[in-house]
């Protein structure tokens, strides 16, 4: 299959397969006799893999370690836990982060008055920086 049937089947467009390859995460592709990419099911099946570890967050670096934790038959799964495990403390950490601008936000929100004046407290806070 050429590269628009693989970001079909697997859900990805043909731009974050050729990342992928440039990334070393897909093998380079085999190429036909005119030059274009060929694919195969193997490729479908790394590809729909990466797009799951990718929507739970798991940066480049931690796919390409789940890859090889998946095609090595002697794994550990408590490697693969390991990772796991510091990717959810990562997530936590930005969560915390996130709630503690969310209220930033929200008292500067409630400082600003929203009427029809210039006089903005959101403006002013992200001037002064406090």
């Amino acid at each position: 299959m050429n590269i628009g049937e693989l970001g079909t089947n697997a859900g990805v467009p043909a731009k974050t397969i050729r990342y992928y390859e440039e990334s070393a995460l897909i093998p380079p592709a085999k190429r036909d006799t005119n030059g274009y990419r060929i694919y195969g099911p193997a490729d479908v099946a790394r590809l729909k893999f990466l797009r799951r570890a990718r929507s739970f967050g798991f940066s480049i670096d931690e796919c390409r370690h789940l890859l090889e934790l998946l095609n090595n038959p002697n794994r550990k799964s408590a490697d693969v836990k390991n990772l796991t495990n510091r990717h959810i403390a990562e997530l936590d950490r930005q969560m915390k982060e996130m709630r503690a601008l969310r209220k930033q936000l929200a008292e500067m929100s409630d400082a600003c008055a929203g009427g029809e004046g210039a006089e903005c407290a959101i403006l002013d806070a992200l001037v002064s920086g406090s």
